[in-house]
């Protein structure tokens, strides 16, 4: 249902669920929150990408949750420490990456929703259209499409469970990073992730907390984080590396410490 690969220090995190539009059942939420303990686990993983793999009906990042288990058992979609699909309240220090390639709707916008940037293809849509069926798009959607797009935007969303926001549009407000061809998001994700890994893990690590915990407080939260951030920075042997290799004009080789 969830495969997980690393290469290099990116770990390719695949929903392959292609008999039902990889849609979010009791396995594939478990499958993924195995994915991002293991990510979490590996001092040689520094990056994740969370993708869907491809079906008969062409690429699908998701379909969202599994409806007829949602009206049996809407609880098993769920997992303690990350709640809907095993990611979306989830704890992380590492980034990961949404590579989206054709619908990711509903709780698969949540998902998305959840990374921490996204790339995506031409082909792929997002909605939240839970309101046509009488839910509540309770995975995050309400509040954090919002944040990340125009809220009068969301709120149409969120109100008329339209199924036709495109991502040419998600990255006009800034939902998306990067715009590729179909079937392009994952390999263009793979290259923001490489990017990502020229950097100190440590200090990314440390820059993404302070990005999400930071941003919606006062000043002063932020700059008390960021003294304390790079305080913590000064006691690694990282720190060190930058320092050196900068001077000796070569690539810094990181050791995560």
């Amino acid at each position: 249902m969830v495969e997980y690969e690393l290469d290099g220090h990116v770990a390719v995190i695949t929903i392959k669920r292609p008999e039902a539009r990889n849609a979010v059942n009791t396995d594939v939420a478990q499958g993924i929150e195995a994915a991002i303990d293991r990510l979490e686990d590996d001092s040689e993983a520094w990056v994740g990408i969370l993708t869907g793999g491809p079906t008969e009906k062409g690429w699908i990042f998701s379909a969202g949750a599994d409806l007829k288990q949602m009206a049996t058992d809407p609880g098993g979609m769920s997992t303690q420490k990350g709640g809907f699909a095993g990611f979306v309240q989830r704890e992380r220090t590492k980034p990961v990456i949404a590579a989206v390639d054709g619908p990711a709707l509903a709780g698969g916008t949540e998902i998305v929703l959840a990374c921490d940037m996204v790339v995506a293809s031409r082909t792929a849509v997002f909605g939240i259209p839970e309101v046509k069926r009488n839910l509540v798009a309770a995975g995050g959607g309400l509040f954090r499409l919002p944040r990340k797009i125009p809220r009068n935007v969301a709120m149409e969303l969120a109100l008329t469970g339209r199924l036709d926001f495109p991502a040419e549009q998600a990255h006009h407000f800034g939902l998306v990073n990067h715009l590729t061809d179909e079937g392009g998001a994952l390999e263009r994700a793979k290259e923001l992730a490489e990017q990502v890994c020229t950097a100190a893990p440590l200090a990314v690590a440390e820059s993404r907390k302070i990005v999400i915990e930071a941003t919606d407080q006062p000043d002063e939260v932020g700059w008390k984080m960021s003294t304390e951030g790079i305080a913590t920075m000064f006691g690694t042997e990282d720190f060190a590396e930058g320092l050196t290799a900068f001077a000796e004009k070569r690539d810094p080789v990181w050791k995560g410490k």
